[in-house]
């Protein structure tokens, strides 16, 4: 190398220049390209392509032009990158649904909700809508700051005097380095009177200010869920708020419909409806028979018809949970602060907008003021003029030339040089006696408004009054209602006050489909019946649970895996007595191998309670119902299993119980709850009973003072026993034997604790149910086979048994198997698990 090439070599250190060039990307990428100014609203491309537009004269009230003339004129002077960069962000400037108050009105093809592009911007025309004129309105004024462009040759607008907030209004969205922004539109009205509110009060709290800007307002409508998310990103400029379509079932001739005529911001409608289609196509959503859209230069109407079986208010929330029916916004308030990253809350962005409004007032006031008095200058010359009118003519007539006039005017008056010459530039048609009024009159106007401008610069509170009536102005002009409703609660979709309380039987089968059912569906006879048709089956499948609840308590599905999921009784769908069911999927996010093995009915979560669990091989674990108060969409363990093991089943206990276990083969245990220690939520237990070989529990129940153990067989017999006959053990024990096993009676597949006052539902493998009252069955000892409670089929057996509690009043029916049933007062259900 050369001393030459050698001179121009420098040595750097590498790491420290990668700091350095990466630090001068990130801001150029913060300052000039990604975030927002909090004073505008406007990142500099669309701060660009406006002021292009106003320095070309294509404003509202001129013809439109086309795009790629506007496109040229901002890359060409202002913003040297791509051009579809700049045309793609015009266009959204001009779609009604991506801004809330357009500030591009664009003639031609400018692209749809369905994620249609544009047409080239050959083709389509714009210009300045009527609102994006007050982003620059008074810009000559001398209002804002000027800089050089990117190669000097031109002058561009630091920020834009916005006379209304944009920022909040249209809000934005951005990713710089290293942070990010996503800012929701709201109302103009809202966001005016936040301002104004502001205004009188600078001590206004957030809260206050909610009581003007109730939340974001999206030009796309549809819902926001809850009012939370709202309050945490306006207190501290972060938050997530929950939007929801605006969605109306309709009954079209018996069958439901789901009318679907807005979507939350920024979905896709075409790839919502592909979505939608896929997952009835997998079977992830049942009961969907035509979708189609229907929408038009009219609105939005996407159409879901169902099957008259469905439960159309759960097909609804179905599609809430797994679609972009209702999705989140992640609010992120983050905007340029004198040319600093900053996230701000509702407050502070209000208050960094209204300082801007008074510097704005106050440099066009000041410009005013200057102009004024410029002009009162050159008046009072010509006063003194037209007061020695003779004398200045003399005076010029006399001159040879322009500047002996004016330097003899400005001596022998005592003028400034643009007195002097405004007296030679004035026309002879100034000394008519009319126009020398006008020149009076004009110069006290302009001495009146001088006083009013330096009474305005003088008086902040004047210059907030004239930013008010201002804002006022603007409101006027273009506010406009909301569009997004705002339900302030998250439980809002259940809308509990319009579904009446009742009673109703909820059935699970075999394959998992499940169904609810007035519980006066089902009218006590006398044992010994032959039954009602209570489901349908189909494909072998048979009824697996049976239970009776309240349509508003809570009811927590307890799985064979270990697993517990939480929903409310009216989220099931009512059907027929004979129908089948949904899937229980629709309604509950469980495995392919899983399945629910028992339900707990809860009205409230008290803490002085405890849920006892009792797994196939006899584990048992008592747990707090606390533990158990918040359960996600996808579920929460309850217990930890051994390998091989299932839950059998779950019992509410206040822990002073003694509880009562049976077995396949005709044993039982009866041991205090007590001996069960309170575990975490995930522990595994201790032995509850020693099983003998091939034997596994099939009931678990509390026991109650004056009471019975009821068991049912396989083969339809039962039979009440005593509950004297069970003597209290220890847990862990074998146990006594509490039915005599034979090929007559079956197999064990149920034990209860009943009153006289109970009646007993039984439902078969077959789908047949039967309800009889618990009196009407045999007392006979523990040793004994019991008397047969129902007549079964061939290859039939008992598969579900459930205890009733119910009143005197009950109604028996059972030789007209078409009457109508009377409702019956049903208090509790305990519900069973058998295979």
């Amino acid at each position: 190398m050369s001393d030459q090439d050698q001179s121009r070599v420098t040595e750097i250190n590498i790491s420290q220049e990668m700091r350095t060039s990466f630090m001068d990307y990130a801001m150029s990428v913060i300052v000039s390209r990604a975030l927002p100014d909090v004073r505008d609203g406007m990142k500099p491309v669309h701060r660009r392509i406006l002021y292009a537009m106003n320095e070309l004269g294509i404003t509202s009230d001129k013809a439109y032009k086309k795009s790629a003339r506007i496109v040229g004129e901002v890359i060409g002077k202002y913003h040297p990158h791509g051009d579809s960069a700049v045309y793609e962000t015009m266009v959204r400037m001009a779609q009604d649904f991506s801004y809330r108050n357009m500030l591009v009105d664009g003639h031609g093809n400018f692209g749809s909700v369905d994620g249609d592009s544009a047409a080239a911007m050959r083709y389509t025309e714009a210009r300045m809508s009527k609102i994006s004129m007050e982003l620059l309105r008074d810009i000559n004024k001398d209002t804002i700051d000027y800089q050089d462009n990117y190669d000097g040759s031109e002058r561009e607008p630091v920020v834009l005097p916005a006379r209304f907030p944009n920022l909040l209004v249209n809000g934005a969205s951005g990713i710089a380095v290293g942070m990010a922004t996503n800012i929701p539109p709201h109302n103009l009205s809202e966001v005016i009177d936040g301002v104004l509110a502001l205004s009188k009060n600078p001590e206004i709290t957030i809260e206050q200010l909610m009581e003007h800007i109730s939340g974001p307002d999206f030009p796309t409508g549809a819902e926001i869920v809850g009012i939370s998310g709202i309050r945490r990103a306006y207190e501290t400029g972060k938050g997530s708020i929950m939007i929801r379509s605006n969605a109306r079932i309709e009954d079209h001739n018996g069958k439901p419909w789901i009318i679907v005529d807005e979507l939350p911001y920024q979905v896709n409608k075409a790839r919502l409806i592909e979505k939608i289609a896929e997952l009835v196509r997998d079977k992830k959503i049942d009961g969907i028979t035509d979708l189609r859209d229907e929408s038009d230069r009219t609105g939005m109407r996407i159409v879901i018809e169902l099957r008259r079986d469905v439960n159309a208010n759960v097909l609804l929330n179905n599609l809430y949970k797994q679609t972009a029916l209702q999705t989140s916004f992640g609010i992120n308030t983050l905007a340029l602060v004198n040319g600093r990253p900053q996230v701000l809350n509702l407050k502070e962005t209000l208050v960094h907008y209204l300082d801007h409004q008074r510097v704005v007032i106050r440099r066009r006031t000041e410009f005013e003021l200057r102009k004024a008095e410029a002009r009162a200058h050159i008046l009072e010359g010509l006063r003194v003029a037209l007061d020695h009118l003779d004398e200045v003519i003399a005076l010029i007539r006399g001159s040879q030339t322009t500047d002996i006039a004016r330097d003899g005017l400005m001596e022998q008056f005592d003028l400034s040089h643009d007195q002097a010459q405004a007296i030679l530039d004035m026309r002879l048609q100034r000394l008519t006696g009319l126009e020398r009024d006008k020149i009076e009159n004009e110069y006290n106007e302009l001495m009146a408004r001088i006083a009013e401008l330096k009474a305005i610069l003088a008086d902040d509170e004047k210059v907030l009054e004239i930013i008010r009536e201002e804002l006022l102005e603007i409101r006027d002009r273009f506010g406009d209602d909301r569009r997004t409703t705002i339900t302030f609660g998250e439980d809002s979709m259940e809308d509990e006050d319009l579904i009446p309380r009742q009673n109703v039987v909820i059935t699970v089968s075999h394959h998992g489909y499940i169904k609810r059912i007035p519980v006066s569906t089902y009218r006590s006879q006398k044992r010994g019946g032959r039954g009602v048709q209570g489901m349908g089956t189909h494909d072998e499948d048979f009824v697996r649970h049976l239970f009776v609840t309240n349509s508003h308590d809570h009811m927590l599905f307890f799985t064979n895996k270990g697993k517990v999921y939480r929903m409310k009784g009216y989220e099931v769908p009512e059907q027929k007595r004979t129908s089948k069911g949904i899937p229980i999927i629709n309604l509950l996010q469980i495995e392919k191998d899983e399945y629910i093995s028992t339900v707990i009915p809860i009205s409230e979560f008290d803490a002085n309670h405890s849920l006892i669990f009792m797994t196939k091989y006899g584990v048992s674990k008592r747990t707090e119902l606390d533990a158990f108060k918040n359960i996600r969409k996808g579920g929460l363990f309850a217990i930890k299993l051994r390998e091989g093991d299932e839950l059998h089943g779950v019992r509410l206990t206040d822990g002073s119980k003694e509880l009562v276990v049976g077995t396949k083969k005709g044993m039982s245990i009866r041991f205090s709850e007590t001996d069960v220690r309170l575990m975490g939520r995930t522990a595994t237990g201790v032995k509850g009973l020693r099983l003998q070989s091939e034997d596994e529990v099939v009931g678990m129940d509390i026991i109650e003072p004056d009471s019975d153990i009821l068991i049912v067989t396989e083969n339809g017999f039962g039979k009440r026993t005593p509950i004297d006959e069970y003597r209290q053990q220890s847990r862990g024990g074998k146990g006594i034997k509490t039915c005599n096993i034979t090929d007559k009676n079956g197999q064990l597949v149920s034990l209860k604790v009943v009153g006289s006052d109970h009646d007993l539902m039984m439902i078969t493998t077959n789908g047949v149910l039967i309800r009889i009252h618990v009196s009407d069955i045999s007392k006979t000892s523990r040793n004994t086979q019991g008397v047969r409670l129902i007549r079964l089929g061939d290859e039939e057996f008992v598969s579900t048994v459930a205890r009733v509690n119910v009143n005197d009043d009950d109604v028996e029916d059972a030789d007209d198997p078409d009457a109508d049933e009377v409702e019956s007062d049903v208090e509790h259900i305990e519900e069973t698990e058998e295979d």
